[in-house]
């Protein structure tokens, strides 16, 4: 903290001393010693006494405390600041004083730090970017090593208890052993990954994607590649690469604790508790994960193991495990926490375990600490407490430091009085502080989650606005013991601020949405809700000021003005008024009237995030675009503009970054400035305001406010006067209202918001409109070739056309360089073969003739060699390579270009023909229209009603008509201007008066009254003739005279005349309308053939386009391979020089290692013989010495004290033993030299010795025994430094083997690229029918090869004059042997004949004669016996079925009854379920009146009639089950009589 530049104060001034310090913002937590624990909180680390509970408190001078560590052993805190170049403090307990300082090359912030066991190590890791783990002598200042892994975010890191050369880092997803490995006073970091399991418990070796082990070798995919290849990845991501699919979830470390055999114990989110040997690296599952049907039942188990946890502490369970959180591990064995709140003890021998609940906070545990002792246990929690537990006693766990992990949100003085002060939590909970020492008095959990709070000056009580939009009152009068007296809900948007006046009459309570409620902060009135008002824009700041003399609050509101970089201050008053006479100041909704209160309104030049005012209209801003503090006069000169706009009068910079907010002391003299970056500033008022202006302004002001006040008073005396006159004569009140300024800035507001809607309407539309002529552009635009189809008329068959875009200028170009090419090649091998013609021009005529029979056969050929038959429909297939000279890529990439020149060419040729078919359909349509105008004048002189067919072209036959949008098309009334309008009518007038004048023409108007507009009568006007009758037709015959009566003979010839030649014209018209329909039909059945040809046609052409596409997708796919192997050497170049790379910065470190070592054997060799010169110097030097007095110096001399070491107590928990540190050499040899003090006391001088002669003997004895341990120590260092020279020379090895599998890969992969450029893809074109195979299986042509023909031709042609001459050899010796086979068959035949005959005489010798035989020899009618016998066994089949039936049908009555007696017993023994639910009932009621009552005869009673009840339903349920036994039998009786069948003849 820092004053501000508006006053300079001395140094002792400058800064405000902390009393105490509140909070725990950070979950580290560590002993310093047995009776004291640290924690991070803000920018302090605390130090509490468990017994005294004393908090000492050290700040870290430069801003917020980040990692931190502790170490018990030594009594120092570690701790980053979290600055740029952030640095590590070490802090000595309880002096507190700063021991060193490191500084690495972190830039930004360092997130774990961790102390070894022994020795002065301290390891860190750093964040974004670098991501550095490093490991330090903190004592000597000294960064030993350090190494980088990019991206791995950690989450725990500790040195092995035991070992201070292994670490342990736990990330999110992964774990890693550490190893230091020192060659003398070098260290290097060693990462050794464990391989976790997966989600489900599997653990599976690692998988190499880029060195699989299995090949497999596919003829014609090609060789199974990595993907890495494939995917076309070269360098560092080749190797790393990994596929989606191929990525396993691993489980989530949580917790991780050492043992004491080098072990880890780690806990997983997914429920798993790991075992990893650090030495090995391997990973073993301690625990399985519990079923889900157990997790489920989870819950159940946990609740009610709290409640049973006094019964049954020590209790042991089983199989009761949920994710574990924190461990920590002891003598006995593990103790492990999770977010239920319970602390379980794992006694684990092997991979089996017994487990024992301990305690139960019902807290989430985050981490579990033992102190340096063992003797407790803290339980840190997430919510904040933590808690102390006693392994040795077994008790329960004490709480030991009560505080709140939540954030504060806001913090107030409790008034009056200046005892107390009050803070609540973002969670919701309220706590009540004593201001002398920091004690937390009581505490509140509101339960909601909390948004504002405010103390009110004028009572002990506080308000606390919530997410909810409800507002919390609390009485505080007695502290310890606050409690929740009222609840006000305002609205449904949450409570952003709370402010009281300074005489807390009213509160001012600010949500969002600019929604801002007054309430009455009188706890008499009960917080009333006097109203609320509205503003327009979002609130960023409130602040309240009191006006005590003129009983006045003024509230001023800051806006943010989105359109501007510019601030809005809205001031109003609010008067005692509002509370006596609120009714008249708030409408029926609450919200206050314009009247009740007057706003002004002033716009500031800078944007603003907090504003505070002063007297005489002062007012200070904290400006969000630049650090400084500005400074406005709020004078009403500047009042002339709507709303006026005050420039800054000054503006005090500021040290202070991001937005922040200012806060003024009640006595205005002091400024409090604080912002994001946690510095406060404290200015001094009285230096920075200008007080020149408050009286200059001062008479101006009072004029103004007197002429408002008389304006107001005749406005209102006139709306008076205007209640009394007449409704005609009244004025409306709108009339009255004199802002016309508001109206009109209400006015330009809507203007601007339908400008604004007009604009984005207009940019909406813009961009449909680009989208439009963007999709017309790329689907209809570039097309040369529209894509439209053709349909039949009478079928539902249609055929499209190929869309064809117009080729670009560069595929022409590539197009012709590629014809170029060939035609150059093409020539150069005519000539190639011109010249091979020369030299072989003798072939005998008889090879002519053969050659001159197979052209036929060739041409047919030459479209299975080509592979296609895209030279009959439109493509040049010459132009192609020969299919079996594609070797290269060029000569691939081009062959493709010229198919696709095909392709494209295939498409032009059926284009055409459909053009031609579309042009015929457009024809046939308009001569149908012409039949058809012929056929409608026929039907409307035959006065018919019949509809025509007209055919029309559809929209996928014409689809530009979908990009014209017709008039009929929009249902929408056109809106027309007022111009349009006016035109429209003048073009209607003009065209009427066209259309009267020419109707107006006498000689036509006469044609039409005379002849019926003609000049003679046609032959179709035949129909329409009527001939009129004699006027005399209307009197009765009897008085028609004789010329009468002939006229009307006459007139009756004529009639039938002219019907006669109307029948006779009606036939003609029907003859010609069926000749024009069969006409139109005709010649549409004729246009759909033509369609359907052209369908078979496009079939045959997308054929053709698969064939070339086929050999498009596998020439593609060769040149994919290709480029894939291409990757994959390239890949593996850069592997091998990655590892030769590796390889000689491998062979310097062991050459450095080497030297090391020798020059190291060397002194280690020269420290061996001076051991031993000394111990042979020993006799010498005492050769005077008497020989008894000599050998017993010798034996002194040999004798060594035993080594100090600290004791263990043996009851202790402490798993690691004594772990000091033993590697320092001059601590040791300190140690020695003073056991070595009791040795050289005079006590163990030998007698009859001199003083000076035991003087150099001690000397001499203790110069032996430093050269001992000096050997000792080199020996040690020897066999460390050979160690590491040992596992450099392994992995030297290992990395000569890893480059020699390169070598043979890459050599295997140039054959495989080899084999594959000869191996080529050839597409045949075979008949049906061509190939014939004798089974399904399709024959192995992985060892096939291509020849040329004319090589087969002539082999066969050899083969063919030797099979002929087999032929005749074996048709000879066919002959001859035919007739001995003959001769052989006919012995044979005869031979078998005498066998058939004498089996036949056997057989008729010994041939039995039954009974129906006998019958059939001697009865004469024997048909006539058979018929009769089987007209009686139909009599007994009729009669035995008659049988059947009856007793069928006494079988199904007896099952219906039986069924009725079973729906009976079903509805008994339903009602018997109901009584037994009801006697159940009443045995229960009974039981409990016989246990109050103890009524032992009524109960006996009752058992008694229980027990016949019972009797009764076992009775009914064995005859039930005997019904059903019987119904079973009588069904398979019945099935039995179904199935039997009459007996045969």
């Amino acid at each position: 903290m820092a004053a501000g530049p508006g006053r300079e104060l001395p140094a002792e001034e400058a800064a405000l001393e902390v009393s105490w310090v509140q909070g725990f913002s950070n979950k580290s937590f560590g002993f310093i010693n047995n009776q004291t624990v640290c924690y991070p909180c803000g920018n302090y680390i605390l130090f509490l006494d468990i017994k005294t509970k004393k908090t000492t408190a050290l700040q870290c001078q430069t801003g917020p405390v980040g990692a931190f560590a502790a170490n018990a052993s030594s009594e120092v805190v570690a701790f980053s600041d979290r600055k740029l170049n952030p640095i590590i403090y070490i802090h000595h307990f309880p002096e507190l004083n700063k021991l060193t300082e490191l500084k690495g090359s972190a830039q930004l912030d360092y997130t774990l730090l961790a102390f070894s066991f022994t020795g002065p190590y301290l390891a860190s890791y750093s964040s974004i970017p670098e991501f550095v783990l490093s490991v330090w002598n903190w004592q000597e200042n000294i960064l030993l090593c350090s190494e980088s892994q990019p991206g791995i975010t950690a989450t725990s890191l500790s040195f092995n208890p035991m070992n201070w050369q292994q670490l342990c880092f736990v990330g999110e997803s992964s774990v890693a052993i550490w190893h230091i490995e020192r060659i003398k006073d070098e260290h290097h970091l060693k990462q050794n990954p464990v391989e976790l399991p997966d989600e489900q418990g599997s653990i599976s070796p690692p998988e190499d994607l880029f060195f699989p082990v299995s090949r497999s070798d596919d003829p014609y995919h090609g060789p199974d590649l990595p993907v890495s290849a494939i995917a076309g990845l070269v360098g560092d991501e080749a190797e790393t690469f990994v596929p989606r699919n191929s990525i396993k979830t691993s489980v989530h470390p949580t917790a991780h604790c050492w043992t004491a055999t080098s072990e880890i114990y780690m806990g997983c989110k997914e429920g798993y508790i790991l075992t990893i040997d650090a030495d090995k690296h391997r990973v073993s599952i301690l625990q399985p994960k519990p079923s889900p049907e157990y997790m489920q039942k989870i819950s159940d188990v946990v609740s009610y193991v709290r409640r049973q946890v006094q019964k049954k502490k020590g209790g042991k369970l089983s199989d009761l495990q949920k994710p574990v959180f924190s461990m920590a591990f002891c003598n006995e064995g593990l103790y492990a926490a999770g977010r239920d709140g319970i602390l379980l003890f794992y006694h684990i021998k092997d991979l089996q375990y017994e487990m024992k609940v301990c305690a139960d906070i019902s807290q989430s545990i985050f981490s579990l600490i033992f102190s340096p002792d063992y003797a407790s246990l803290l339980l840190v929690t997430d919510q904040g407490p933590v808690y102390s537990y006693k392994p040795a006693h077994s008790g329960e766990a004490v709480k030991l430091l009560d505080t709140c992990s939540s954030c504060f949100l806001a913090a107030d003085f409790l008034t009056p009085g200046n005892k107390y002060c009050v803070s609540v939590t973002i969670s919701g909970e309220v706590q009540v502080w004593f201001l002398e020492d920091g004690t937390c008095l009581s505490k509140l959990n509101l339960d909601i989650e909390a948004t504002a709070m405010a103390c009110c000056p004028s009572s002990n009580s506080v308000a606390v606005g919530t997410k909810r939009g409800q507002i919390y009152f609390l009485d505080v009068t007695e502290a310890e013991t606050p409690r929740v007296v009222h609840r006000i809900f305002l609205s449904n948007f949450p409570v952003l601020s709370l402010h009281y006046d300074q005489s807390g009459q009213f509160l001012i309570a600010r949500t969002t949405e600019g929604h801002v409620f007054i309430l009455d902060a009188r706890p008499s009135k009960l917080f009333q809700v006097l109203g609320y008002i509205v503003l327009a824009d979002e609130v960023l700041d409130l602040s309240v000021v009191s006006d005590l003399k003129n009983d006045l609050v003024e509230v001023m509101v800051l806006l943010n003005v989105a359109e501007v970089q510019r601030a809005r201050l809205e001031i109003f008053c609010l008067s005692s008024a509002i509370t006596t006479d609120n009714d008249k100041c708030v409408n029926d909704q609450g919200m206050f009237n314009a009247s009740a209160f007057k706003k002004k309104q002033y716009e500031l030049d800078y944007p603003l995030s907090s504003v505070v005012k002063l007297e005489d209209n002062i007012v200070y801003g904290y400006c969000t675009c630049a650090p400084f503090i500005c400074k406005y006069h709020l004078s009403e000169e500047n009042m002339l503009e709507d709303p006026p706009v005050f420039s800054s009068e000054k503006r005090i910079p500021s040290n202070q970054f991001g937005s922040g907010f200012l806060c003024v002391s009640p006595n205005s003299q002091w400024l409090a400035a604080a912002a994001k970056d946690g510095v406060l500033f404290i200015y001094n008022i009285s230096t920075m305001v200008i007080r020149e202006e408050t009286q200059r302004f001062a008479n101006q002001k009072q004029e103004l406010q007197m002429g408002i006040k008389k304006l107001r008073q005749t406005i209102q005396q006139m709306m008076h006067e205007n209640e009394q006159v007449p409704d005609i004569e009244k004025l409306e009140h709108q009339e009255f209202n004199l802002d016309m300024e508001e109206q009109e800035r209400l006015q330009a507001e809507a203007d601007k918001e339908v400008a604004k809607v007009r604009k984005e309407i207009e940019m909406e539309n813009l961009s449909n409109c680009y989208l439009q002529d963007f999709i017309k552009y790329e689907c209809w635009d570039v097309m040369c070739v529209k894509q439209r189809a053709i349909k039949c008329f009478h079928m539902d068959c249609e055929v499209k056309n190929y869309p064809l875009e117009k080729r670009s200028k560069e595929e022409l170009e590539t197009l012709e360089k590629v014809l170029r090419l060939k035609d150059t090649e093409t020539a150069d091998l005519k000539v190639q073969k011109e010249d091979l013609e020369t030299e072989f021009e003798t072939v005998s005529s008889e090879e002519e003739g053969k050659k001159e029979a197979k052209a036929v056969a060739d041409d047919g050929e030459s479209f299975c060699l080509i592979g296609s038959l895209s030279s009959q429909y439109g493509g040049d297939t010459s132009i192609l390579y020969d299919q079996c000279d594609l070797h290269t890529k060029e000569q691939r990439v081009n062959q493709i270009v010229l198919l696709k020149d095909i392709i494209y060419k295939v498409k032009t040729a059926f284009n055409k023909e459909f053009d031609i078919v579309a042009q015929q359909k457009e024809q046939e349509i308009a001569r149908v229209k012409e039949r058809n105008l012929r056929i409608r004048e026929i039907l409307e002189q035959l006065d018919l009603q019949v509809e025509v067919w007209e055919p029309a072209l559809t929209d996928d036959e014409m689809p530009e008509r979908a990009l014209t949008v017709q008039d009929s098309e929009i249902k929408a009334e056109k809106y027309l201007t007022q111009e349009e309008k006016e035109k429209a009518e003048m073009l209607a007038k003009l065209e009427m008066e066209k259309r009267l004048a020419a109707t107006d023409d006498d000689r036509l108007r006469a044609l039409d009254d005379m002849m019926g507009g003609v000049l003679e009568v046609r032959k179709e006007d035949i129909l329409k003739m009527n001939i009129p009758p004699p006027p005399f037709i209307s009197k009765p015959e009897d008085l028609w005279t004789e010329e009468e009566k002939k006229i009307f003979g006459e007139y009756e010839k004529k009639v039938k005349e002219l019907n006669e030649e109307k029948e006779e014209y009606k036939k003609t018209l029907e003859n010609e309308w069926k000749k024009l329909e069969a006409s139109i039909q005709e010649t549409t059945q004729n246009f759909d053939e033509t369609v359907c040809k052209l369908s078979e046609r496009k079939v045959k052409s997308e054929m053709v386009i698969y064939q070339e596409e086929l050999k498009i997708v596998n020439l593609t796919c060769a040149l994919l391979l290709d480029e894939e192997l291409d990757t994959r050497e390239a890949g593996l170049h850069n592997c091998l020089i990655k590892k030769k790379k590796e390889k000689v910065k491998k062979a310097k470190t062991i050459l450095t290692a080497k030297n090391k070592v020798d020059v190291y054997t060397g002194t280690y060799k020269n420290a061996v013989t001076e051991e031993k010169n000394l111990e042979r110097r020993f006799k010498k030097q005492f050769a005077d010495t008497p020989d008894d007095a000599l050998e017993e110096l010798y034996r002194l001399y040999t004798h060594r004290p035993k080594s100090p070491r600290t004791e263990t107590p043996l009851d202790t928990a402490n798993p690691y033993g004594n772990c000091s540190d033993s590697e320092d050499y001059k601590d040791a040899l300190t140690l020695l030299m003073k056991a070595m003090d009791e040795l050289d006391s005079p006590e163990h001088m030998p007698e009859g010795l001199e003083q000076s002669i035991w003087k150099k003997f001690c000397l001499a004895r203790r110069n032996k025994m430093e050269s001992e341990e000096l050997v000792k120590r080199k020996a040690l260092t020897l066999a460390e430094m050979q160690a590491f020279f040992q596992r450099r020379m392994d992995e030297n090895e290992k990395m000569k083997s890893q480059i020699e599998n390169i070598f043979q890969e890459l050599t295997w992969l140039q054959e495989k690229k080899m084999k594959l450029q000869q191996n080529l893809i050839v597409q045949f074109v075979l008949k049906q029918g061509q190939v014939e195979l004798e089974n399904t299986e399709i024959p192995d042509y992985s060892d096939a090869i291509l020849i040329k023909k004319s090589v087969v031709e002539e082999l066969n042609c050899s083969i063919s004059t030797q099979g002929e001459k087999k032929i005749a050899a074996i048709i000879e010796f066919k002959d001859f042997s035919r007739g001995i086979r003959r001769l052989e068959w006919e012995h044979k035949k005869m031979r078998m004949q005498i066998e058939d005959l004498k089996e036949k005489a056997r057989d008729i010798v010994i041939l039995p004669i039954s009974k129906d035989c006998q019958l059939f020899l001697t009865v004469e009618n024997y048909g006539s016996h058979i018929a009769q016998h089987l007209a009686g066994m139909e009599e007994t089949l009729r009669f035995m079925d008659e049988l059947h039936k009856k007793n069928v049908k006494n079988h199904q009555k007896k099952i219906w009854e039986l069924k009725k007696c079973i729906r009976l017993k079903e509805e008994a023994n339903y009602e018997l379920s109901l009584q037994l639910k009801e006697m159940l009932v009443s045995v229960s009621e009974r039981r409990h009146i016989f246990e109050a009552a103890d009524t032992r005869d009524i109960s006996e009673k009752i058992a008694k009639q229980r027990y016949q009840e019972i009797l009764k339903q076992k009775n009914l349920r064995d005859l039930i089950k005997e019904e059903k036994e019987e119904f079973a039998s009588l069904q398979s009786e019945l099935e039995i009589l179904r199935k039997r069948t009459p007996p045969h003849i």
